[in-house]
């Protein structure tokens, strides 16, 4: 598994000021003053919920579930998803939208959900916060057996009117820049059809 170094800190501060500017700009609620200790504690619950459900002994689509609702919860779903959907969205009905919405977070559920399940046996520990603009940096390492720790780190904004998390850097690849490739990638696939796009999505990660 590759380590995120500390070169990697500058791709992930340019990745995360770009998702930041984006999700800023497409949103017409209000910012609130979001501490630094706030964005810490939102990360803290976030963590220990995914630790729980790791450590739950679950099967498998129950932990898929449960990751849904974690992102549910503490990310900024309709913010993410209407990022990673790029210009459809702005021409997407709201119904469309609302179903896309609902799509991608299950899908989002699935997909990082595999992908923390590789830390069973492990644990998640959050490190510290660091305000960046407009937003805040919240570090975290990941502790897995028989592997080297790495870094997880969650980008949390209250754009939303809430501290939510709106990326996740998993050993210095940005959730918020992938998923727009990987979701770009599917609708070219689909010549453009949102409703293809939005059944398909249904049964993918």
């Amino acid at each position: 598994m590759k380590v995120s170094y500390p070169n990697d800190i500058a791709r992930r501060r340019f990745l995360a000021g770009t998702a930041a500017a984006v999700l800023l700009a497409s949103s017409a609620g209000p910012a609130f003053a979001l501490s630094e200790a706030e964005a810490k504690a939102l990360v803290d619950r976030v963590v220990a919920d995914i630790n729980k459900i790791i450590s739950s002994g679950k099967p498998e689509t129950k932990m898929y579930r449960d990751f849904e609702n974690v992102f549910a919860k503490y990310a900024y779903v309709s913010g993410i998803a209407r990022t990673v959907l790029g210009p459809p969205a702005r021409s997407a009905s709201k119904s469309e939208m609302a179903a896309f919405t609902k799509a991608f977070q299950g899908y989002m559920g699935r997909k990082y959900g595999k992908r923390f399940r590789e830390f069973i046996g492990g644990k998640i520990i959050v490190q510290d916060a660091r305000k960046l603009k407009s937003f805040y940096e919240v570090k975290t390492t990941a502790i897995l057996a028989g592997e080297p720790p790495f870094e997880v780190t969650f980008m949390v904004s209250d754009v939303s009117g809430k501290g939510l998390f709106f990326d996740m850097l998993i050993e210095g690849i940005s959730l918020l820049k992938a998923e727009k490739s990987e979701i770009g990638a599917m609708l070219d696939k689909r010549r453009g059809n949102l409703s293809k796009l939005i059944e398909d999505l249904n049964k993918a990660g």
